[in-house]
């Protein structure tokens, strides 16, 4: 998840709560790294959090994913939540250009049993895409927003036949509702949103996760 200044839930607190209360609880490497994120981190908001972790984590499980592209790797939260459903030979590749992130991700994804199967790239995510070869089974974007669909355009090339895109914060705190708001993180999601929907190549749904997340495989 990345910054959003408004930041309102789109379920209730209580509900986020209780479904919290009723989900996994996280292992312990990750409740540490969620404490320093959010001791050492300006907007640790930006941080998946658990339900989001588990969601992520399921989808690996579920598709059988072994090889996943993270595009905003932030302290390493959703890297570390995907890895621990890969099997042995599976590989993460995850890119950000935040330093001061990159240095806890780094930390706490070596000292994780996962540290194996999440390579690190920092510098911008196009050109990480563009060293990369396919196929990928699973893609997670969740940086610049007005990048969304330049990142969109780039890895779906890249996507196996049964791959899925896995986009956050699509509904933005509900920004995307808000017609006078015009900024261009807002903007630049409803466009992405209306783009995606309308694009022939693909099937989509858009869920009430957290911020929203949407998933897209290719149309059969």
């Amino acid at each position: 998840m990345r910054y959003n200044s408004r930041m309102i839930t789109i379920a209730p607190p209580e509900i986020e709560r209780y479904a919290e209360l009723h989900t996994t609880p996280l292992p312990e490497h990750l409740e540490a790294l969620a404490a320093e994120t959010e001791k050492a981190m300006a907007f640790p908001q930006m941080m998946v959090g658990q339900l989001e972790g588990r969601f992520l984590e399921m989808l690996v499980h579920m598709t059988g994913a072994r090889r996943i592209l993270e595009i905003g790797m932030f302290t390493g939260y959703s890297a570390l939540s995907m890895a621990a459903a890969l099997p042995p030979d599976g590989h993460i590749v995850t890119c950000d250009i935040d330093p001061k992130a990159e240095e806890i991700a780094r930390r706490h994804i070596e000292a994780s049993p996962y540290a194996d199967r999440i390579e690190i790239r920092m510098g911008p995510a196009l050109r990480t895409i563009a060293e990369l070869e396919g196929p990928l089974d699973l893609v997670f974007i969740d940086a610049d927003k007005t990048n969304y669909r330049n990142y969109y355009e780039a890895v779906l090339p890249l996507l196996a036949d049964n791959g899925v895109i896995a986009v956050d914060n699509v509904i933005w705190s509900g920004a995307v509702l808000d017609e006078a708001d015009e900024s261009d993180n807002t903007k630049a999601i409803r466009e992405f949103n209306d783009y995606v929907v309308a694009d022939p190549r693909v099937a989509c749904v858009m869920l009430t996760i957290r911020d929203g997340i949407t998933l897209i495989r290719k149309a059969a």
